[in-house]
């Protein structure tokens, strides 16, 4: 190996070191306050709209307005919610429930305990 091979070599892996140091100081190191897609915010998020299908909701675009309207809708912590949100629990529903295909029969299931 020439002296240019090795100094170039020594270069490379010097510019990959920084690359791979300022990469980690960019990363964030905890968790955001009005992070709403921790396991904890999502579950808040699904019980809310379990209640308002479990009362009757189950048109997407009106149960997105509804929890938006809750008095308990947490507006600061939840400011990204939106109708893709929303969709992402339903599905998230459907993954954990593979027994339901639409929100009538999450109002069903909801409402069965009640009527047995």
């Amino acid at each position: 190996m020439t002296n240019i091979e090795i100094g170039m070599m020594v270069a490379f892996i010097l510019a990959l070191v920084f690359s791979g140091w300022k990469l980690y100081a960019f990363m964030p190191k905890e968790q955001l306050k009005d992070d709403d897609t921790n396991s904890s915010a999502t579950h808040e998020l699904k019980m809310m709209m379990y209640k308002h299908i479990k009362n009757g909701v189950v048109e997407e675009e009106l149960l997105l307005i509804e929890m938006q309207n809750d008095p308990e809708f947490d507006k600061e912590h939840f400011w990204r919610f939106n109708l893709n949100r929303l969709r992402q629990l339903i599905q998230s529903h459907y993954i954990e429930n593979p027994e339901h295909e639409n929100l009538n029969e999450i109002h069903i299931h909801l409402n069965k305990d009640e009527t047995h």
